[in-house]
């Protein structure tokens, strides 16, 4: 069973940064992460910048990426084998 890495905030903005995502804003501690797409949609995350993130919120945030990212595509990222 694949095992959920520890990452930090700023790993996770350079993952999301490779699926064309760009950083909007920064307010304290979080980071807004926004991709636009052709048909102007708007995708948007936003990622606590702390140094090592719980799992439950970086399970959070593989969640709620998982609605703009394929499961196959974002899982090696996220998921250690």
């Amino acid at each position: 069973m694949p095992k959920l890495k520890i990452l930090s905030g700023q790993e996770i903005v350079k993952i999301f940064l490779v699926f064309g995502f760009s950083v909007a804003a920064q307010r304290g501690s979080h980071i807004k992460l926004v991709r636009i797409l052709p048909d102007s949609a708007r995708q948007t995350l936003t990622i606590p910048s702390h140094s090592e993130l719980d799992k439950g919120t970086i399970k959070a945030i593989y969640r709620q990426a998982l609605r703009y990212i394929p499961d196959g595509e974002l899982k090696p990222h996220f998921y250690s084998e």
